[in-house]
């Protein structure tokens, strides 16, 4: 039997963000460093640094990272979890890295590395020739299989997005360029009468 009262309603009282309450780890090799609402993060892999948004509070204690909000406000409240998941992607950047892995699918359709510049065979009157942005690297396996690392999460998921969007698969032979984890959906073609 449902209670009337509190059915639909979601009290908004002292709940904290799940995501945004729970502390960041720091590695043993990576060094954090906070001044004037940015932070810094360094380690193995190269270092971060960002701006953090208005409304939050990070706090750097013996081995860990906690992000705090100072008020209950709707804009404090909004920007909590995304915080503490935009400073561990930073975290994770630096000690581990991240990457992203696209499949090109069609016949004669390729990949080859030129130095900083990516060199693309999509079935176009001309190959595409795209550059590196500094920081990320692309690894070419088969001339079919691209691997994208970098440091910056955000980075690495734009570098991705922008080679897909070169040829995106098409929904009847399944032809272009797509993400390893990715389903394309078919569609069946014309019969012919």
């Amino acid at each position: 039997m449902r209670c009337s009262a509190t059915y639909g309603r979601r009290e908004w009282g002292n709940d904290m963000s799940r995501i945004g309450k729970s502390p960041i780890p720091i590695p043993p090799e990576v060094k954090v460093t906070l001044s004037d609402g940015s932070i810094q993060t360094s380690g193995p892999k190269g270092q971060l640094e960002r701006q953090l948004p208005k409304g939050v509070d990070v706090v750097v204690q013996e081995n860990q990272i906690v992000v705090q909000r100072p008020d209950e406000s709707r804009k404090a409240r909004s920007i909590h979890g995304l915080a503490r998941t935009l400073v561990a992607n930073m975290v994770n950047g630096v000690s581990q890295g991240f990457e992203r892995k696209l499949e090109i699918v069609g016949v004669g359709y390729r990949a080859e590395r030129k130095g900083e510049e990516l060199l693309l065979t999509l079935g176009y009157s001309h190959p595409i020739l795209y550059p590196l942005p500094p920081g990320i690297d692309v690894a070419v396996e088969k001339q079919v299989g691209l691997t994208v690392k970098g440091i910056d999460k955000e980075l690495v998921g734009a570098v991705a997005a922008k080679i897909r969007s070169f040829r995106p698969p098409e929904p009847y032979k399944g032809k272009g360029i797509r993400y390893v984890d990715e389903h394309v959906r078919r569609k069946v073609g014309k019969a012919k009468a």
